[in-house]
């Protein structure tokens, strides 16, 4: 009986005893712990790799496309060696911290801790280039570039303890560009004549020695003053210049005649006949280059007829017809004085918040105007940034190139 008790007792100390457990625990968590730690640097890797693979892509897609559209273009294939080895260049120069330790003779010191490696990226297992190219209006092109990059990633031995070696990472990035791309737009001018046209700027007119120099003071005169020296430049003769240089943008932007459109309407107690909206600049600058001032002040009616040409179904169809495009609207309204009855303001007005409403935008410009003419074009213009005020023959021709350029710079748009 004693013996047995003996036994027992030792027996139940052995299963108190927890020493050889805890080593028993110990042998079977370590190779967890080391695979959590193994995982975790494996996954900041792949973060960061990612990313670095990322860049590459997209540096190597807008590479191939920028090549497409540049001065000298190379071939659909020569672009996609262009992407590839971009893409190779890319990948092979990437390097990136390791924060789990490793040999590496350039690498940064941690803090009590030995130098941190900067392994390269992998190398690229696989990078596939596709570009799809495409017509852009009549004459030019547009190019989508996709490359897709994948790259295996080798994990680290701690992280290997759970029977995976590696992982294969992907990255897709997509690049387009286009050559030169035209926005089709009508644009037709509304532009004062009246007697008060054939005043005199304070501008001289090199060209000649002596002219008639006609002022508010001496207009009575009209048109039998005799000629002075020096000869100044009049104000029909400044509006000139400044169709011209005007016109002059809408030609650079567009030197084919595909996508810009122009008339002109001239009015003083009434309307002139209206010119026809027609490709390029040549028909607008031979109307202006022919008005002569004389006459009154009365715009209702001609803005109210550029309105119309403007935007009548026909200028959609020309050029639905030769580009493809619905074209942006555009008038230019000038004057240098006062409607002679308000009830021309009232109406201009009306056919300006027309406009407004459909989407034709508006320039207007005030050419040595008094304030109620002044107040008309500030009225009419779309936005203030669209309304111009000239006291000068240089502040007009300065007006009409900023509304050229303005337009053309819609007219041309470049996509890289």
């Amino acid at each position: 009986m004693g013996r047995r008790s003996t036994v027992s007792r030792s027996f139940l100390a052995m299963l108190k005893d927890r020493s050889g457990n805890f080593g028993v625990m110990a042998a079977v968590a370590t190779p967890l712990i080391l695979a959590a730690g193994g995982v975790a640097i494996d996954m900041a890797d792949m973060m960061a790799t990612k990313t670095r693979m990322q860049d590459a892509a997209d540096a190597a897609a807008l590479a191939a496309a920028s090549s497409l559209v540049s001065k000298d273009p190379p071939t659909i294939a020569k672009a996609k060696e262009i992407a590839e080895a971009f893409l190779k260049a890319q990948s092979g120069s990437s390097t990136v911290d390791d924060l789990g330790g490793g040999e590496s003779g350039t690498g940064t010191t941690a803090s009590g801790g030995g130098p941190i490696a900067s392994p390269e990226l992998p190398e690229v297992d696989q990078a596939t280039v596709e570009i799809e190219e495409s017509t852009n209006g009549p004459t030019g092109k547009a190019y989508k570039v996709t490359v897709l990059n994948k790259q295996t990633l080798q994990f680290n031995a701690m992280t290997r303890l759970l029977g995976t070696k590696s992982i294969q990472l992907q990255t897709l990035a997509t690049a387009e560009s286009a050559t030169e791309s035209k926005n089709a737009l009508s644009m037709y001018l509304v532009l004062d004549r009246s007697g008060s046209m054939a005043w005199k700027t304070n501008t001289k007119n090199t060209a000649k020695t002596s002219c008639p120099n006609y002022t508010e003071a001496n207009w009575s005169k009209y048109p039998n003053l005799a000629a002075t020296s020096p000869c100044y430049v009049t104000k029909v003769d400044a509006l000139k210049t400044a169709v011209g240089d005007l016109l002059k943008q809408l030609n650079t932007a567009d030197p084919s005649t595909l996508y810009v459109r122009t008339a002109a309407i001239s009015y003083n107690s009434a309307q002139d006949t209206a010119g026809t909206l027609d490709w390029g600049t040549t028909g607008t600058s031979t109307y202006v280059n022919k008005l002569v001032a004389t006459g009154g002040t009365a715009s209702g009616n001609a803005f109210k007829t550029a309105y119309g040409r403007v935007t009548a179904t026909t200028e959609d169809t020309a050029h639905k017809a030769k580009n493809g495009q619905v074209p942006s609207k555009y008038i230019v309204f000038m004057t240098d004085g006062d409607n002679n009855n308000t009830s021309d303001d009232t109406m201009t007005l009306t056919w300006c918040d027309t406009a407004r409403k459909n989407n034709v935008t508006v320039y207007t410009v005030a050419f040595m105007a008094p304030d109620r003419g002044k107040a008309l074009l500030k009225a009419c213009a779309t936005t203030e940034a669209n309304y111009f005020q000239a006291e000068e023959a240089a502040d007009l021709i300065a007006a009409f190139k900023a509304i050229g350029e303005r337009a053309s710079a819609m007219a041309t748009r470049l996509t890289k």
